[in-house]
């Protein structure tokens, strides 16, 4: 289970959030490509965008569902 208190910093604000345990699968990329990005340097992925339609909600939910490691959190700020 993702933990706030660990949150990447380039996480945007939000709902969803991404915390330090990723292991840079690309599985929330590739499932939600408009709202999750990669730290190449670091290797990690990491919210770059909220969802802001429907769609995209359903993406985020299916990649933080999907995660192999728990990394996505989404008991953040609506």
């Amino acid at each position: 289970m993702a933990n706030r208190t660990q949150k990447l910093p380039e996480s945007v604000a939000g709902k969803y959030y991404v915390d330090k345990t990723c292991i840079d699968c690309d599985l929330c990329r590739q499932t939600a490509p408009a709202n999750f990005s990669r730290n190449a340097e670091a290797s990690y992925s990491f919210v770059s965008k909220q969802p802001q339609t429907l769609e995209e909600g359903k993406l985020c939910a299916q990649a933080k569902l999907e995660c192999p490691v728990d990394s996505i959190g989404d008991d953040g700020e609506d």
